[in-house]
């Protein structure tokens, strides 16, 4: 077994390292771009007049890096060749989004938003294994031109882990001579649809409650009549882009429909472990750097006279912090590399259970990290001088969203004892 990264990652990681300096350092530090990065961090970015949304300047800034990033080859690494991609791995991209997280705040990741300049793209799998050849031309091509950005319409305000008991129906219409679908339902923290030109929204559109067939993805152009936004929920990090909104009879053809008639749910697994692994990648790369800043702050810092980090009590729980970013580091990378030696299918047959492991235990990991390092920083720490409040309000969501920690603990529990995965033929 081989356990170094690859000569050619290596170099492609120092490549990125080149391009931040050169290109994405300059441009987050004109015009005072820092503001989105240092003390006024969080309301720089919140329009606070306009329903909390992310302001314009924010999200032009943004969309500067990427344009910046996507020049220069790097914003679609993740993507297939034939959307103008580089064929990214999972294990390639799995390093580079834990070495991004590593570097802390800036302009080249910042992960509240899923920017990056390497971006994570998983709507393009989506689209590229169940969509037609005009979906994907729309959507794929057109979202990395920007003329497309879909949102993704799956939790109810009543229904959040459990999607199989959505209330949400849709029941076949024709007009004008012309096939489709009437949609009544309600949808909740459905991120991006305020700049969203359409909405991937699932429905039941047959079977009972609890079914996991009878589930359908319909493409639903954002506006529509009916679509309605009832708000944007303010959350624990801001600014919020999540919508609450209602759908009243709204009507769409049969073309509007994403991958086959009733395996919506399939549609949505199928890329659910890439986006995971990736995450999960992130949240070790931040919480390393929280546990590295707050090695150095001891090291610097000399109450009573000497060293802060002679005090076992500094040193030990950064050891064990240090010790399970190791560990899971390892777990994480050999799981993207298994992803990328097997199926796309045989992923959730083989090792969801091993992409659950690394999703709720790095973001449980990264939030531990984050709150040790404001106590061992002490009141500067806790100031927003200080990034580690952000690194702790943002990663705090992913113990809920990707699927919550007890879902995914859930999923691992079903692997271990045999009721799912490989061990199922063991335990009869």
């Amino acid at each position: 077994m081989d356990f170094a990264i690859p000569a050619d990652l290596a170099a492609y990681l120092d490549e990125l390292d080149a391009f931040i300096e050169t290109e994405i350092k300059p441009l987050e530090n004109a015009n005072d771009n820092i503001r989105f990065f240092d003390h006024r961090r969080e309301d720089s970015r919140t329009d606070w007049h306009r329903d909390g949304l992310p302001s314009h300047e924010w999200e032009e800034l943004l969309k500067e890096a990427t344009r910046r990033a996507d020049a220069a080859g790097h914003w679609r690494f993740s993507a297939p060749k034939r959307y103008g991609g580089k064929d990214g791995s999972n294990l390639w991209m799995a390093v580079i989004r834990d070495h991004f997280a590593q570097k802390g705040l800036g302009l080249h990741n910042d992960l509240q938003n899923e920017h990056s300049i390497v971006g994570n793209f998983p709507f393009v799998a989506m689209f590229d294994q169940w969509g037609t050849e005009e979906q994907k031309q729309e959507f794929i091509l057109g979202g990395f031109n920007r003329e497309r950005r879909v949102a993704f319409g799956l939790t109810e305000p009543e229904h959040g882990s459990d999607a199989t008991h959505m209330e949400t129906r849709a029941v076949r219409e024709a007009r004008d001579g012309q096939d489709g679908w009437l949609i009544n339902g309600s949808k909740m923290w459905i991120t991006g649809m305020h700049v969203a030109t359409h909405v991937a929204l699932f429905a039941r559109t047959d079977g009972v409650d609890g079914d996991a067939k009878g589930i359908t993805c319909f493409l639903v152009p954002n506006p529509s009549p009916g679509l309605e936004i009832d708000e944007y929920v303010w959350t624990f990090n801001m600014p919020t882009d999540h919508a609450r909104f209602f759908v009243k009879n709204v009507w769409v053809p049969d073309s509007a429909i994403l991958g086959r008639e009733g395996r919506g749910l399939a549609l949505a697994q199928s890329f659910v472990h890439q986006n995971r692994i990736r995450q999960a990648a992130s949240s070790l790369g931040a919480a390393t750097f929280c546990v590295e800043q707050s090695v150095r702050y001891a090291r610097e810092r000399k109450p009573f006279g000497q060293e802060l980090a002679r005090n076992q009590a500094i040193q030990f729980p950064l050891v064990e912090l240090a010790t399970q970013c190791e560990m899971l580091r390892l777990l994480i990378y050999k799981t993207a590399w298994q992803m990328d030696h097997m199926e796309h299918a045989e992923v959730e047959k083989q090792l969801s259970d091993k992409v659950s492991m690394c999703n709720y235990w790095a973001n449980r990991l990264v939030c531990e990290a984050a709150d040790r390092a404001m106590q061992v920083h002490g009141g500067i720490g806790y100031s927003r001088e200080k990034p580690f409040e952000h690194i702790y309000r943002h990663h705090r969501r992913y113990r809920i969203t990707e699927g919550a920690e007890e879902i995914q603990m859930r999923k691992v529990a079903a692997y271990l004892f045999g009721y799912l995965g490989p061990r199922k033929e063991k335990f009869g």
